[in-house]
């Protein structure tokens, strides 16, 4: 991990710690001796079903850059997202953009402390569970948060962005 690399983590880390702080949810933050970084290994770590974790993935909607927050049991729709953004072409971002557009690296993007003007996805599956697992900010780390909190604390809509 490069320096650079080392400071962003540290400092998602405190970014998100800082919301759930202030909201009352810092109680659910768990961080761990393994990596978090895969859904899988998510819900492992935490213990829980596959679809209350959370991924935050960054899209390329057109030229335009839209976070989804996906059920981990499912994967992002490119048409559903296209059709919800009204773009023509929706394309994974790579690893550089999603680092600039939200200030985490891939792995350890929280739907949480992110630009206001930032389209974002709550893919609408998630509801299911009145908690889920979003990470928080490194790739050892989530939260455990109800899911209208999740919702209401990334700014987020909820739409049926998956397949």
């Amino acid at each position: 991990m490069s320096v650079s690399e080392s400071l962003s983590t540290t400092d998602g880390a405190e970014r998100v710690r800082r919301v759930l702080e202030r909201h009352g949810l810092l109680a659910g933050l768990h961080t761990f001796d393994r990596s978090t970084k895969t859904a899988q290994a998510a819900a492992e770590a935490v213990g829980c079903e596959l679809g209350q974790i959370a991924k935050s993935i960054v899209f390329m909607a057109d030229e335009r850059p839209v976070l989804a927050v996906v059920a981990g049991d499912r994967r992002g729709d490119a048409s559903a997202i296209a059709a919800e953004t009204v773009a023509d072409r929706v394309r994974l971002a790579d690893a550089a953009t999603v680092f600039a557009v939200t200030g985490y690296t891939v792995g350890s993007v929280s739907p949480f402390d992110l630009p206001e003007d930032l389209v974002v996805l709550v893919d609408a599956s998630l509801g299911r569970f009145d908690t889920v697992v979003p990470a928080a900010g490194t790739s050892e780390s989530v939260v455990s948060v109800p899911f209208e909190s999740l919702v209401a604390l990334s700014g987020g809509r909820k739409a049926s962005i998956s397949r």
